[in-house]
C-alpha cells in the first residue's frame, strides 16, 4: 500500500505540490504536520489524503 497527498486551491481546483510515497498512513500524517504551513503559503489549501486510489479524508490546512 502506498499513501501519498494530492493538493487542491481554495477553489477545490487540484494544484501541483511535494510528490511523496508513504508506506504508512502514520508516517504520511507525520510528513503533513510538519509541512502544512509551507504548503499553505505556496496556495495549497486543502490536503488529500489518497491510499493508493482510494481517498482516505480531506483536510483544510487553514487555521
Amino acid at each position: 500500500m502506498t499513501w501519498r497527498w494530492r493538493y487542491e486551491a481554495e477553489n477545490g481546483k487540484p494544484v501541483d505540490g511535494p510528490r511523496e510515497d508513504f508506506t504508512s498512513q502514520a508516517d504520511a500524517e507525520s510528513w503533513l504536520g510538519q509541512t502544512w504551513r509551507d504548503l499553505l503559503g505556496s496556495g495549497i489549501a486543502t490536503a488529500v489524503l489518497v491510499e493508493d486510489d482510494r481517498v482516505e479524508y480531506k483536510m483544510s490546512l487553514k487555521p
